[in-house]
C-alpha cells in the first residue's frame, strides 16, 4: 500500500525541514506555512523512505525532511510514475505530477549538512489541484493517469 511516512516543512528554501503530524494542502499553493508553496509548477515535493534509507544506510547522516521534501513515502517507486499523473492524498486532497528530478545550480546547505542530496535524481514534484488535510500514515492512491498517444 502507498502511504505518507513523514510531513516536513521548512520556512526558508534549501534547509532541511522539520516534520510535522499534519499539514493543509492548499489548492494551487502547496503546503500551508512551507517555504516552497506558491504559485508555481513545484508546490510540493515527494521523496521515497526507502531512498532517505539507502542514503542513512550508505553513510550519511539524514533522516525524514533532511532533503527538504515534503512528503516521505512508502510503497512508490516515483521515477516510474510519469509526469501528469494525479494522485490523491488522504480523504481528498489531489496533487498532479509536474517534475521528476531538478537541477541543481549550487550546492545548498542540504549538501553540505548531509554529505550529498537525492533530490536532484530522486525527487518528485507536483501541484495541488483540491487541497484537504493530509495525516501521517494517511493512504496515497493514483487517481489518473496521463493519456499517451498508445491510448
Amino acid at each position: 500500500m502507498m502511504s505518507v511516512v513523514a510531513i516536513s516543512i521548512s520556512k526558508k528554501k534549501g534547509t532541511r525541514k522539520t516534520q510535522v503530524d499534519e499539514t493543509l494542502l492548499l489548492a494551487g499553493h502547496g503546503l500551508e506555512h512551507d517555504a516552497h508553496a506558491g504559485d508555481w509548477h513545484r508546490q510540493v515535493s515527494f521523496l521515497a523512505s526507502e531512498s532517505i534509507t539507502r542514503a542513512a544506510q550508505g553513510g550519511l547522516a539524514v533522516g525524514f525532511g533532511d532533503f527538504a521534501e515534503n512528503f516521505a513515502t512508502r510503497g512508490i517507486d516515483w521515477l516510474t510514475v510519469p509526469v501528469g499523473t494525479r494522485l490523491r492524498i488522504g480523504d481528498q486532497a489531489v496533487v498532479e505530477i509536474t517534475q521528476i528530478g531538478k537541477e541543481c545550480h549550487h550546492k545548498c546547505a542540504i549538501y553540505y549538512a548531509a554529505g550529498d542530496c537525492i533530490m536532484p535524481k530522486e525527487g518528485i514534484f507536483a501541484r495541488v489541484l483540491t487541497g484537504g488535510t493530509v495525516r501521517v500514515n494517511d493512504p496515497i492512491e493514483i487517481v489518473e493517469r496521463p493519456k499517451t498517444n498508445l491510448q
